[in-house]
C-alpha cells in the first residue's frame, strides 16, 4: 500500500487549497475613498469597492447601515443619503468577510479643480505664500491630487490619498483651488474638498472621453488625423535615427565624449580662454564642425527659490545636439536619437534643488557634426515664464571636425517633422475616468493656453467636454466654472488680432449653457510669464460666482466685472451698454508700470496707447476694418467711444490683445470682460484640432 509522508501531505493540500485562497478578494475600497475625504453633503452620494462575487457588504457611517453586494465582477456599489447628517468628522466601516476603516470622514462642499498649469500652480509659488502656509492651518479643508496618469483606455482607479491643509501640506497644492476652498469654507461654514485634477501644458482634447470626440466631426477627423500622424513620424523617426548613425559613422564624424566636463561645466573656469559672443547666433565668425561650449551667469532671486517648482531658462533653437549643465551637473541632454528637429525651442528646467540664490552657471555644449553650431531663435514670448538666455555669453571650442564638402553636407539626413504630442483622452481615461463616480457639487476650470493656436474652434471643444463631463457624472446640470484666461505676452502699439483673445471669447460663448459661469482674469497677468502668481484674487473671485449662483443667501455678493450687452452708433462714436454694473462704471487708475515677471521682480513703463482718454483698451473702425485705438468715456451708465480717424464706425473691441491695457471697471473694483461687437472672421477660424492644434 502507498503512503504518503505529512510533508507531501501539506503540499497536496497547498495545491488544492491555495487557488481557492488567491481567489478570495476582501472588501476593497478605492483611493479616493479613504482617511480625511470630505463626501458631498447630498441625497445620493455613492460609495463603492471591490468583493469576491456576490459577498454582501454593509458601510456604516454616522449611525446609519447601508448594505449592498458585490456583483459577478466582484465590485459593489450603492448610494447613501447624507444631506441631514452633521459635518463630522465620523468613522466610516466598510464590511464583508473582513473590516475596512477610513478616519476623519467630513461631509460638505466637494469641488473639482482642473485644467492645466495655472490649475496646478503651487501655493508655495504664489505671492504672499510664506505668510500664507505659515497660517494655513485648517482641518475642515481637505485635497485630494489625482495622481498624472495618462491611459489608453478608461480606468476605475487612480492613485492618490486625502490631506488635510496646514503648513506642512499646504505649499504643494493647487493655489487657485486652495484660495478657492478656504473662501467657500470660511462663508458657508462647512468642510470643503477640493479634488485636484490638473494637468499642465495640456490641450482640450486630451481631457475628453472617446465618445465626446466621436461625437463632434472636426474632433474626430482631426483626432484621427493626428493618430494618423503619430504613427508615421514613429516609423520616420526611427529610419532617420539608423540614417543619421550611419551618416556619422561612413563620414568618421561621431561624438567624441568629453573626458572632463568640468573643464568647461565647471565653475572655476579661466574666463580669458573664453570668446564673447552675443547670442542668438553663430557660435563662431567662420565655418565650424564639432564640439563647442557656451556659458553664462544668471543671478537667481530669492522668490524662484520659494516656488518649489523648475526655473525654466530658454535658450532658442539650437544647430546641433546639446548638453546642458547648471552650476556643473547635467540638467539636460538632446542626441540625433532624440533630436526634435528645428523650429523647437530649447528649454532646460532647473530643479529646485540646482538653484541658489545669487550667481548660478549654466553651460551647455552643442555637438555639431554637420553645419556650425548657432542659436538662431530668440522668441519675443518666453512660454510658461521661462527666463530668456539671449545677451553676452562665452564660448569655447572643445575639438574640431574636418571641413565638410558641400556634397557630403547636401546627404545629411534631415529628421521629420515633429507631430502635436499625445492622442485624445488619455487624460480623461487616467485622471478624470476614475473620479466620475465620485460625488462632487461641481467643477472650476482653468485651461485654454494650450489651445490658443486654433481658438475659435476652442468653444466648440469646450462645450464638449463640459457636456462630456456632465454625461459621465450622470448630472445633466453639473455646475462647470471658468477663469478666463489672463494677460499675457508682450505690449502692442497697435491694435490688432489676438489669439489670446479669441480663447477668452470662446470660453464666453460657452455661458449660455445652464449652470456655467466665468470670472475675467485680465488685470492679472504678467507679460513674460505664463503664470502670474496673484492665484489668491484667482481663487476668491470663484468662490464669489459660485457663492453666488449656487446659494441663495449671497445674491448680493460682487462676483463680476462690467459685461458688453449693447452697441448704438450715434453722431461719429459708438454708445455701449454693460450689464453687471453695480456701483457705477469706474475708470481704474492705470500705474506707471505693468508687470513683467514678479518672480524676478521686473517691470516695465506702461505706455499708454490712448494718452488723453479716460479709458484705455478700446479700439475702433469703419467699414475699412482698420482698427486705431480709440477715446472712451464713461457717460453715465454707458461709455461713448470715437476717434477723430474713424468718422463713420461700425465696431469696437476692448481689451482685445494677448496683453491689453486695460481699466473699465465697476465700483467692486472688478474688471470688465474683454469683447467685440463685430463678427469679423477669426484669425484662428480655420485651425483645427490635428495636427497643428
Amino acid at each position: 500500500m502507498y503512503t504518503i509522508s505529512i510533508m507531501q501531505l501539506a503540499c497536496l493540500l497547498f495545491l488544492c487549497v491555495g487557488p481557492a485562497i488567491g481567489l478570495h478578494a476582501d472588501v476593497r475600497l478605492p483611493p479616493i475613498i479613504s482617511d480625511h475625504m470630505v463626501l458631498a453633503r447630498a441625497h445620493s452620494v455613492p460609495l463603492w469597492g471591490k468583493a469576491d462575487p456576490g459577498e454582501k457588504v454593509s458601510v456604516e457611517l454616522a449611525g446609519k447601515t447601508w448594505q449592498t453586494a458585490a456583483g459577478a465582477d466582484g465590485r459593489w456599489f450603492l448610494r447613501v443619503d447624507l444631506a441631514g447628517i452633521g459635518a463630522g468628522p465620523f468613522r466610516m466601516v466598510a464590511k464583508g468577510r473582513n473590516e475596512v476603516v477610513v478616519e476623519d470622514v467630513l461631509v460638505g462642499r466637494v469641488w473639482v479643480a482642473s485644467g492645466q498649469s495655472n490649475m496646478e500652480f503651487p501655493l508655495r509659488g504664489t505671492l504672499g505664500a510664506d505668510d500664507e502656509i505659515a497660517h494655513s492651518t485648517n482641518p475642515l479643508l481637505r485635497v485630494f491630487r489625482v495622481a498624472k496618469i495618462g491611459r489608453r483606455e478608461p480606468v476605475e482607479d487612480c492613485d492618490g490619498h486625502w490631506v488635510v491643509v496646514g503648513p506642512e501640506s499646504a505649499g504643494a497644492l493647487t493655489a487657485v483651488g486652495y484660495y478657492f476652498a478656504k473662501r467657500l469654507q470660511r462663508e458657508l461654514h462647512l468642510p470643503v474638498g477640493i479634488i485636484d485634477a490638473s494637468w499642465s501644458g495640456t490641450y482640450s482634447e486630451l481631457w475628453m472621453s472617446e465618445d465626446a470626440i466621436r461625437g463632434v466631426d472636426t474632433l474626430r477627423a482631426g483626432d484621427g488625423e493626428r493618430r494618423r500622424l503619430l504613427a508615421e513620424y514613429a516609423v520616420q523617426k526611427q529610419k532617420f535615427v539608423a540614417d543619421y548613425a550611419a551618416w556619422l559613422q561612413t563620414r568618421g564624424r561621431e561624438d567624441r565624449p568629453c573626458p572632463d566636463p568640468a573643464r568647461f561645466a565647471g565653475e572655476s573656469i579661466s574666463p580669458e580662454e573664453w570668446n564673447v559672443i552675443n547670442l542668438p547666433g553663430n557660435l563662431f565668425g567662420q565655418p565650424f564642425t564639432g564640439a563647442a561650449w557656451i556659458r553664462k551667469e544668471i543671478d537667481i532671486p530669492e522668490a524662484a527659490l520659494k516656488t518649489g517648482r523648475d526655473f525654466k531658462v530658454l535658450l532658442g533653437d539650437i544647430e546641433g545636439f546639446e548638453q546642458a549643465y547648471w552650476n556643473g551637473i547635467k540638467v539636460s541632454e538632446t542626441s540625433y536619437k532624440t533630436y526634435p528637429g528645428t523650429g523647437y525651442p530649447r528649454y532646460f528646467p532647473i530643479p529646485p534643488k540646482l538653484l541658489r540664490i545669487g550667481k548660478n552657471t549654466i553651460a551647455v555644449r552643442i555637438y555639431a557634426p554637420a553645419a556650425s553650431p548657432k542659436v538662431t531663435i530668440d522668441p519675443d514670448r518666453f512660454k510658461g515664464g521661462a527666463v530668456s538666455l539671449a545677451g553676452k555669453w562665452l564660448v569655447k571650442a572643445e575639438y574640431g571636425l574636418p571641413p565638410l564638402p558641400s556634397s557630403a553636407a547636401e546627404t545629411v539626413p534631415k529628421p521629420p517633422k515633429q507631430p502635436p504630442a499625445g492622442a485624445a483622452s488619455s487624460i480623461f481615461n487616467g485622471v478624470i475616468s476614475p473620479i466620475t463616480s465620485y460625488a462632487v457639487d461641481g467643477v472650476v476650470w482653468y485651461q485654454g493656453e494650450s489651445d490658443a493656436g486654433r481658438a475659435y474652434e476652442y468653444r466648440t471643444a469646450l462645450r464638449a467636454l463640459i457636456a462630456d463631463w456632465r454625461a459621465k457624472w450622470k448630472q445633466p446640470h453639473l455646475p462647470f466654472y471658468i477663469c478666463q484666461l489672463h494677460s499675457y505676452g508682450p505690449k502692442q502699439s497697435t491694435p490688432g488680432e489676438s489669439e489670446y483673445a479669441e480663447v477668452r471669447e470662446s470660453q464666453a460663448a460657452v455661458l449660455s449653457l445652464p449652470e456655467t459661469g466665468m470670472v475675467v482674469l485680465l488685470d492679472l497677468g504678467e507679460s513674460n510669464d505664463e503664470h502670474p502668481r496673484n492665484k489668491k484674487e484667482a481663487g476668491d473671485r470663484l468662490a464669489a460666482l459660485v457663492l453666488v449662483k449656487r446659494f441663495g443667501n449671497y445674491k448680493s455678493l460682487d462676483y463680476s466685472g462690467p459685461e458688453y450687452e449693447s452697441m448704438k452708433i450715434e453722431d461719429g462714436a459708438i454708445r455701449l451698454k454693460f450689464r453687471h454694473t453695480e456701483g457705477g462704471l469706474v475708470a481704474r487708475p492705470l500705474p506707471p508700470v505693468y508687470d513683467v515677471s514678479t518672480l524676478i521682480g521686473k517691470t516695465a513703463p506702461l505706455v499708454r496707447n490712448s494718452p488723453g482718454s479716460a479709458l484705455e483698451g478700446f479700439s475702433i473702425c469703419g467699414e475699412d476694418r482698420h482698427w486705431v485705438w480709440a477715446d472712451a468715456r464713461i457717460a453715465g451708465d454707458s461709455v461713448l467711444v470715437w476717434s477723430s480717424h474713424v468718422p463713420q464706425p461700425i465696431a469696437v473691441r476692448y481689451g482685445w490683445a494677448d496683453n491689453p491695457t486695460v481699466n473699465l471697471a465697476n465700483g467692486s473694483g472688478l474688471p470688465a470682460a474683454p469683447f467685440r461687437t463685430d463678427d469679423f472672421p477669426a484669425r484662428t477660424a480655420n485651425n483645427h484640432y490635428g495636427p497643428t492644434p
